[in-house]
Parts: structure tokens; C-alpha cells; sequence
């Protein structure tokens, strides 16, 4: 249990650096004195067995992850490729990738070069005719509907600004005048009485609303401020100060009971490891380096050596015995088969007679025979 590495003392500096002065003391209350004590004790009898048991979780936890999740994880994954990363690989190099390639070549056949050629040698002629008949019928066509339209366009809007004339005439004499005259004497006179009368409405409302609310002010402050004074300066302020000091007593008592717990921690379970050593470890050492390993010696030497011996040897025996079968079944065979159907002929042997064959021969430019020429 590595419970010395949570929540130990902080190392201690190098021996050549250089020490700081030790922080000074600030004196400390009785409240404080007896609140420390005995939080540590029960801090200490609280904690000491969850940092046990948080230990023991952490070394069962980790002797599970090297000897079960990890093996554990290592397969999953080998058997997540075989099952998974494999075949797809498999498919995309062995079928989609040489399928892809032959579309892509049939669609470059079949698609690509058609419709090349027909741009080139169909839509690209054509276009130009479209362009030539634009520029040479169409266009001069269209500018002159274009001058014959907008003449008669002048015409029609001669006309028309006249009509409009006489229409924004009336319009003005019949609306405008009438409209303006009832807003000027009017509307103006109507609309400036009511706005004074709201202005003189707010300004009695604000004048209210603030004289209420001056009063209301005073009695509040002579109701409630000096009771919350009162309240916050005697009970407030020595409670919460009561609290700071205890939340922080209990705080440094369970990070020392922590740390204690932790020191105890690890002395049980050195002494738990020592007592399974010496109760099981040992005693199993022992049987296997006195007792297993002499009888183990003993059997191979008087036991399975001899017997390896033995088998050795019976096999031996049966292989040359079988050999031995096998030949005499051979000879039978033979001799049926000389029976049946005669002996063999004897294989001749060549006769080596030093005769030139070839290029070894001699010629009438050597003077070196086939016999004298090595």
C-alpha cells in the first residue's frame, strides 16, 4: 500500500540550501486550544478507518488493473481488430479499392470521353453559330423595336405628365390645404392642453410618490437599522468568528488525522505483508526448496530417467524391428515378383575409352591430341 504518497509532511529542503527564518507565532486563543484537541482525536477516530479502507481499495484496485482489466483490455482490442479493423481493411484493399478503379476507368470510357467529344465536336460548333446569328441578325434586329418603342414611349409620356399635372392640382386643393388648415387650428390647440394637463398629473404624482417614500425611509431607519446594528456587531460577528475558527480547526484536524491515518496505514499493512510472508510465504518456500525440490530430484533421477531410458530403448527395438519386417516383406516381393516374371536385366556399365568427342577432337591447325592435351 503506497499510503505514504497521500497526504504525507512536505519534504524537508536540501542540506545546501539556504533555511528560512521560522514564521512567528501569533498567540492563540483558549477557544482555540480547546477546540483543537479534541476535534484531532475524533477527526483521527473517524478517518483512520476510510484512509484504511481507501488504501486497501487502492491496492486491490491496482492488483486488479495488472492482473484482470489490463490482460482483460489487451484482448478486447486484439479481438475488436480481428473482428473489426481487419476485415474492413481486407475489403477496402481486396474489393472496394479494385472495384473503385475499374468504375473509375469504365466511367472515364463509357462518360468522360462521349461527353468530350460531343462538346468539342457538337456543342462548341453550335455555340459559335448561336453567337454569329446574335451578333449578325439578332442584334440590329432588337435595335431597331428598341428606337420604334421608344418613340412611342415619348408620346405616351407626354401624356401621361399632363394627366398627372392635373390630378397633383386637385389632389393639393381638395386634401393637402384642407388637412394642413385642420392641424394648424385644431389639432395643434388640442394636443398642447392635454399635454400640459399630464405634465401637471406627473408632477402632482411625483411630488406624492416622493414625500411617501421619504417617510417610509425615516421609519424603516428608525425601525430596522438599529436592531440589524445590534444584531450584526453582538450576535453575527462572534458567531461567525466562532465558525471560522472551528471550520478551520476541523479542516487542519482532518488533514493531520489524514496524514496520521495514512502512517498507520501503511505500518498495518507492512505488518499484514510480514504476517503473510511468514505465515504462508515462507512455510511454501521452504516445502518447495526443502522438500519438493530433493523429491522431485530424487523421482527424476530414480524414476523418469530410467523409465525415459526404457522407453527409449523399447523404441529403439521396435523400430529395428519394424525395419527388419519391412525388409523381409521387400525380399518376399522380390522373390514373387523373379518368380512371376523373371530376374532382371543387369544394368551395363560404360566403358570409358578415351575418345574425343567434339571440339576435343584434333584438327589439322593443333598439333595436340584429345590424350596429350591436358
Amino acid at each position: 500500500m503506497d499510503s505514504h504518497k497521500i497526504g504525507t509532511d512536505p519534504p524537508e529542503p536540501p542540506a545546501g540550501a539556504p533555511r528560512q527564518p521560522p514564521a512567528r507565532q501569533v498567540p492563540e486563543g483558549c477557544l482555540v486550544v480547546a477546540i483543537r484537541l479534541p476535534a484531532r482525536v475524533v477527526a483521527l477516530v473517524l478517518v483512520l478507518p476510510l484512509r484504511m479502507a481507501w488504501d486497501a481499495l487502492v491496492a486491490g484496485g491496482r492488483l486488479l488493473t495488472r492482473t484482470v482489466l489490463r490482460p482483460a483490455g489487451r484482448a478486447s482490442l486484439w479481438i475488436a481488430r480481428a473482428l473489426l479493423v481487419w476485415p474492413f481493411v481486407g475489403l477496402w484493399r481486396y474489393v472496394v479499392d479494385p472495384l473503385g478503379r475499374a468504375l473509375s476507368r469504365l466511367g472515364r470510357v463509357l462518360v468522360a470521353v462521349p461527353l468530350g467529344c460531343l462538346h468539342r465536336y457538337v456543342l462548341t460548333p453550335l455555340g459559335h453559330a448561336l453567337i454569329w446569328l446574335y451578333a449578325r441578325v439578332l442584334t440590329p434586329v432588337g435595335h431597331g423595336l428598341w428606337w420604334a418603342l421608344r418613340g412611342a414611349g415619348a408620346g405616351l409620356a407626354a401624356a401621361g405628365a399632363g394627366v398627372a399635372a392635373g390630378v397633383a392640382w386637385l389632389v393639393r386643393h381638395l386634401v393637402v390645404v384642407p388637412a394642413r388648415w385642420l392641424h394648424e387650428w385644431v389639432l395643434t390647440p388640442v394636443g398642447r392642453a392635454i399635454a400640459w394637463c399630464a405634465a401637471g398629473l406627473l408632477r402632482g404624482l411625483r411630488l406624492a410618490v416622493t414625500g411617501a417614500g421619504v417617510c417610509l425611509c425615516r421609519v424603516l431607519r428608525v425601525l430596522l437599522v438599529p436592531p440589524a446594528l445590534v444584531l450584526w456587531r453582538w450576535v453575527l460577528v462572534p458567531a461567525g468568528r466562532l465558525l471560522a475558527v472551528t471550520g478551520r480547526e476541523a479542516g487542519q484536524a482532518l488533514g493531520h488525522a489524514w496524514r496520521v491515518a495514512g502512517r498507520v496505514s501503511l505500518a498495518v499493512g507492512r505488518a499484514l505483508g510480514a504476517l503473510l510472508r511468514w505465515i504462508f510465504v515462507e512455510p511454501v518456500r521452504w516445502l518447495h526448496r526443502s522438500v519438493l525440490t530433493p523429491v522431485g530430484q530424487a523421482v527424476r533421477d530414480t524414476v523418469l530417467r530410467p523409465a525415459a531410458e526404457a522407453a527409449r530403448g523399447a523404441g529403439r527395438a521396435v523400430r529395428s524391428a519394424l525395419a527388419a519386417a519391412r525388409e523381409s516383406v521387400r525380399q518376399a516381393r522380390a522373390d514373387v515378383r523373379r518368380v512371376l516374371f523373371g530376374a532382371r536385366p543387369e544394368p551395363v556399365e560404360a566403358v570409358d575409352r578415351r575418345e574425343p568427342v567434339g571440339r576435343a577432337a584434333r584438327t589439322l591447325g593443333r598439333s595436340t591430341t584429345a590424350l596429350t592435351k591436358d
